[in-house]
């Protein structure tokens, strides 16, 4: 390759980086919205404040099985046409949900919108993780994704601070960002592994595939459980710090939005601390045990912190966020884990499912905090939180036990029920005969 040519190589994959990060910017901002301003929309459409929490959590879940739905469709469309189709359709759809619910009057809309909007939020971030980790060498991958994650993370601060100015114009710039993110994505390419890919017989994209072994089953599961500790702290412990604050006797209200949008600063700025130990240390497993047992410590502190103020609650969360900031290599992990023909279903799946595991993880949240409640704790959420963290902690880490390192490892491979691959494309079982 010519020096002309490697310049423009080099130049095509800081775009593409750059594309994915936005993509990822505006994936958060509107994952999250709903989060921030929770409160506030739920007021505007008649739901009173006994409601307000439970009813909360019924829009929550309906966004994340919209995502759940939306994981499975995207990645199938990922494998079997493109990763660079999944980027167009899933943000033209979330976009469009967002302008809609900003139109929104009653609870019923509201809750359906989000679930749609849910379904276009599902593809983002996996077609994106999956385009950098096949474009990259496999050297520096781990350098790409953890870009995508440390500029898109930054989402969450920018909805927390355009949320101020109204949750409709909220929802509106949130699809407005979608729609002009679009047109930066012209100029984005295909992945050469997907196109090698693409001209084999062996079978794409499909799900079922995930579900006929069992060890590729378990190890897929385990991929999806060692996520599930961070998004119950920000899907639980961050979204409901007003009802958490309560609890630990805040002298004032302490606001969601805030404690969002302190936990993705945080959140950032960990995931780059995760990935360049990633790098030095040359193992995802270790980093990923460091900062999960970080996380305990983070929650912790927070639940102590009996008669919080507003200053706490923002050191608390920058240090919550630092400590579960291993998002961008939890999905690596995942996106490594597998071959070319079901990888973008793989990691477009793997995070959504984490996020819908908010679904059975509220209702174990609910659970405790009425079993708590029936038995006299006039602390019972704390105490609900406690256990739950120490449920999904326990879950996380023996599912990170049971996963090989991957960093290093060389993603140029298929793989299918019976392991033959077509030629031209080297198996994972070949190789490491």
């Amino acid at each position: 390759m010519t020096d002309t040519a490697v310049v423009k190589n080099n130049k095509s994959i800081i775009f593409l980086v750059l594309v994915a990060s936005l993509g990822y910017f505006v994936d958060i901002y509107d994952l999250l919205i709903f989060s921030i301003v929770r409160i506030k929309s739920l007021h505007d459409v008649g739901v009173s404040d006994a409601d307000m929490r439970t009813k909360g959590e019924f829009i929550l879940n309906m966004q994340m099985f919209g995502l759940l739905v939306g994981g499975i469709i995207w990645g199938v469309i990922g494998d079997k046409f493109g990763r660079i189709k999944v980027l167009f359709g899933s943000i033209l759809l979330y976009s469009l949900a967002n302008f809609a619910n900003g139109f929104a009057t009653d609870y019923n809309t509201y809750a359906i919108v989000r679930l749609i909007a849910g379904i276009g939020l599902a593809g983002e971030l996996g077609a994106g993780i999956t385009l950098v980790s096949e474009t990259m060498s496999k050297e520096n991958r781990g350098y790409g994704t953890m870009l995508v994650a440390v500029v898109g993370l930054l989402g969450a601060a920018a909805a927390a601070t355009v949320a101020q100015y109204g949750w409709q114009r909220a929802y509106f710039i949130g699809g407005g960002l979608g729609l002009l993110l679009l047109l930066l994505r012209v100029g984005t390419f295909e992945s050469g592994m997907f196109k090698q890919a693409e001209e084999s017989s062996v079978s794409k994209g499909n799900f079922l595939m995930l579900f006929t072994n069992k060890q590729r089953f378990l190890k897929y599961l385990y991929c999806i459980l060692i996520g599930t500790p961070l998004w119950f702290v920000v899907g639980i412990l961050i979204t409901q710090a007003p009802e958490i604050g309560k609890q630990l006797g805040a002298p004032e209200v302490l606001s969601a939005g805030t404690g969002v949008m302190y936990t993705y600063i945080g959140l950032s700025v960990g995931d780059m601390f995760a990935g360049l130990l990633a790098q030095v240390t040359k193992s995802r497993r270790l980093t990923m045990l460091i900062f999960q047992l970080l996380s305990v410590v983070s929650v912790v502190v927070y639940l102590n912190s009996y008669g919080i103020t507003r200053g706490r609650f923002v050191i608390i969360t920058l240090f919550i966020g630092f400590c579960i900031g291993y998002w961008a290599t939890f999905v690596t992990i995942a996106s490594e884990q597998f071959g070319t023909n079901i990888r973008a279903t793989v990691t477009t799946t793997v995070p959504n499912f984490v996020r819908g595991s908010l679904i059975p993880i509220h209702l174990s949240f609910e659970f405790f905090i009425k079993f708590f409640n029936s038995r006299g704790d006039q602390h019972s959420i704390i105490t609900s939180a406690y256990v739950m963290m120490a449920i999904v902690t326990f879950i996380g880490l023996f599912a990170l036990s049971q996963l090989k390192e991957t960093f290093g490892k060389d993603l140029n491979y298929m793989e299918d029920d019976r392991d033959v691959t077509p030629a031209g494309i080297t198996s994972e079982m070949n190789r490491s005969r």
